[in-house]
C-alpha cells in the first residue's frame, strides 16, 4: 500500500488549520450567538445553564447564576440540545472553478467550517454529505472537535468520483438518511446542467422535492458564485469549456451585444431561481468566492431569529 506524500499531508493540515483559526475567530466574534438565536427553539423542560454568547437572547439570561458567578449565563432547554445540522456540499467539477484567490469549493469549505464550529460550540451534532450527481461521501451527525475537523478536511480534499451535478439526488439522499428533523444547509452553485429544456426540468424537479423536504427538515439553500460567471471581462475570443460535460465553445467577449445578452440571461436565471425558492417558502442566501460572507450570514441569522420570535 502506497504511503501518502508527507508534503501533501502537511499541505492538508496547514489548510485545515488556517480555516479553523479564521472560522473560530468569527464564531467568537458573535456568529456563534447568531447561529444559536437563529435555530434554537425554546423547549419546555429546563436542562442546564451555559455561558452567554454574543447574540443570545437577553431574556434567556439566568440572573441568579450570573449574580453568583459574575459571568453571564443563559438557561438551556432540552429542545435546544437536540439540534442536528447536516451540511450538504456540492463537490462536482464546477465547484473547483475560481477566477480569484479561492475556488468555489474552498469558499464553501470556509462556510461549512464556520457552521460546523458554531454547531459544535452549541453542543449540536453535525454531519456531512458530499455530492455530485450521486452520494460521494456521508458522515453521520456527531459531536466534537474531531468531527468538525474531519468535515473540513473532506470538503477540501475529497477526491470526487463524478464531475456532474444532480441536486435532486442530493435532496433525495438527505430524506433517505435523515430520519429526525434537522437543519440542512445545501451549499452549491446551483448550476443546472443540460439544454434549456433539460435545465428547466432539472431545476423544477429539485425545487418540488426541496419543497416537500421543507415539511420535515429546515432546508436552507446557500448559493456560491464566482464574479466572472456573472460579469465576463472583455478578452476577445475565448475558448470556454463546461467542466461537467466537457463541451467546448468559442465566445467573443469583445462583442458588446453578445456580452449584454449573456449577462441578461445569467441575471434572469438567477432572479427566476430566487423567486422560485421564495414562492416555495425555502430560505436562501448567496455569496461570492472573492468576498467575506460573514456579513451575509449574520444578516441571514438575524432574519431567521426575528421570524422565529414573531
Amino acid at each position: 500500500m502506497n504511503q501518502p506524500d508527507p508534503e501533501y499531508v502537511r499541505q492538508i493540515l496547514r489548510k485545515v488549520r488556517q480555516i479553523e483559526i479564521r472560522t473560530n475567530r468569527d464564531v467568537a466574534d458573535g456568529l456563534g450567538g447568531c447561529y444559536h438565536g437563529a435555530f434554537k427553539g425554546q423547549g419546555i423542560d429546563f436542562e442546564e445553564v451555559r455561558e452567554y454568547l454574543p447574540g443570545d437572547e437577553v431574556r434567556s439570561i439566568d440572573w441568579n447564576v450570573t449574580a453568583r458567578t459574575g459571568v453571564p449565563f443563559v438557561k438551556q432547554y432540552v429542545e435546544e440540545r437536540e439540534l442536528t445540522l447536516l451540511l450538504a456540499v456540492d463537490v462536482s467539477a464546477s465547484s473547483s472553478f475560481g477566477s480569484k484567490l479561492l475556488s468555489k469549493r474552498e469558499k464553501m469549505a470556509e462556510l461549512a467550517a464556520l457552521l460546523a464550529f458554531s454547531a459544535n460550540r452549541n453542543g449540536d451534532k453535525v454531519g456531512l454529505l458530499l455530492f455530485s450527481d450521486r452520494k460521494e461521501l456521508y458522515l453521520p451527525p456527531a459531536k466534537g472537535q474531531m468531527q468538525v475537523l474531519r468535515i473540513l478536511r473532506e470538503v477540501l480534499f475529497h477526491e470526487t468520483i463524478s464531475e456532474k451535478t444532480n441536486l435532486f439526488e442530493c435532496v433525495r439522499y438527505v430524506n433517505q438518511v435523515t430520519r429526525r428533523r434537522a437543519v440542512v444547509f445545501l451549499l452549491s452553485d446551483f448550476i443546472f446542467a443540460g439544454s434549456i429544456g433539460g435545465e428547466e426540468t432539472s431545476q423544477r424537479s429539485f425545487l418540488d422535492l426541496a419543497c416537500s423536504t421543507r415539511r420535515k427538515h429546515d432546508l436552507i439553500c446557500a448559493r456560491i458564485f464566482d464574479p466572472v460567471e456573472r460579469e465576463l471581462p472583455r478578452a476577445g475570443l475565448v475558448n470556454m469549456q463546461d467542466p461537467e460535460t466537457g463541451e467546448q465553445f468559442l465566445f467573443d467577449t469583445s462583442d458588446s451585444r453578445i456580452l449584454q445578452s449573456y449577462h441578461k440571461e445569467i441575471d434572469d436565471k438567477a432572479r427566476h431561481f430566487r423567486k422560485s425558492l421564495r414562492r416555495r417558502g425555502l430560505d436562501f442566501f448567496e455569496f461570492s468566492n472573492d468576498s467575506d460572507f460573514t456579513g451575509e450570514l449574520r444578516g441571514f441569522f438575524r432574519m431567521r431569529e426575528k421570524r422565529r420570535c414573531l
